[in-house]
């Protein structure tokens, strides 16, 4: 029997542990790697394919949307399977814009971890049923004042994938020289994106930025941040 091939997407080891216990007894399920961020888990994907990626969404470098992004983009058939410890508005609002195939909250049982991955390889869709009931009633809200599901939150949907990745940098504290070493690419560059991200959010201060990052969901609110 072929199994199915996952990679582990989350930024503490022991809940990556947890995880990969708990699957190590499914016959038809194999977590093939682990990643301790976004990035490494869109490497790791580049690298080995998994068909499913059991994705964290709070993660450092690089988020669990945006990674997820990058990996549909260049991977579609690859399935990703969102998890949090959270449920707030902005993390659903964002799983739902990008017509996510599974989200479940970190409480979920080993079974329904095991489910979901199973449903979302076969392109089903799998939520925890607070998440669905929120998605369902953000649907309906948005269909009863006429708006698209889809059309919300046009200031962050203007951002390129680099200016998101840059966002996050900066709003978890990182100076551009740093963000430049991590992205490998120029400080001029570097401060090019932050100007782009400044004039197209009207942001015009590091602090504002860092604001904008938690109330999109993009940092979680409990990430230690350097406001300059």
């Amino acid at each position: 029997m072929k199994r199915i091939s996952v990679l582990l997407a989350e930024d503490h080891q022991i809940v990556r542990e947890g995880f990969r216990s708990l699957l190590k007894h499914e016959p038809d399920i194999e977590v093939i790697a682990e990643a301790a961020d976004g990035r490494q888990a869109v490497q790791l994907t580049r690298k080995l394919r998994p068909e499913v990626v059991v994705m964290d969404i709070a993660m450092p470098r690089l988020n669990g949307l945006e990674a997820s992004r990058q990996i549909r983009k260049e991977f579609p058939d690859t399935r990703v399977l969102f998890l949090s410890a959270h449920s707030d508005d902005a993390y659903v609002e964002q799983v739902a814009v990008l017509g996510a195939t599974g989200f479940l909250l970190k409480q979920t049982s080993s079974e329904n971890l095991a489910t979901a991955i199973r449903e979302v390889k076969k392109g089903n869709r799998f939520f925890s049923h607070s998440i669905s009931k929120r998605i369902q009633d953000r649907s309906r809200n948005s269909a009863a004042r006429g708006e698209s599901s889809k059309s919300s939150n046009k200031k962050h949907n203007q951002l390129s994938s680099r200016e998101m990745e840059v966002l996050q940098l900066i709003a978890e504290g990182k100076p551009n020289k740093q963000v430049a070493a991590e992205l490998g690419v120029s400080f001029k560059t570097v401060d090019k994106h932050r100007q782009h991200l400044m004039s197209k959010l009207d942001i015009h201060d590091v602090s504002g930025l860092t604001r904008y990052a938690i109330a999109e969901g993009i940092i979680e609110s409990t990430v230690r941040v350097r406001i300059t």
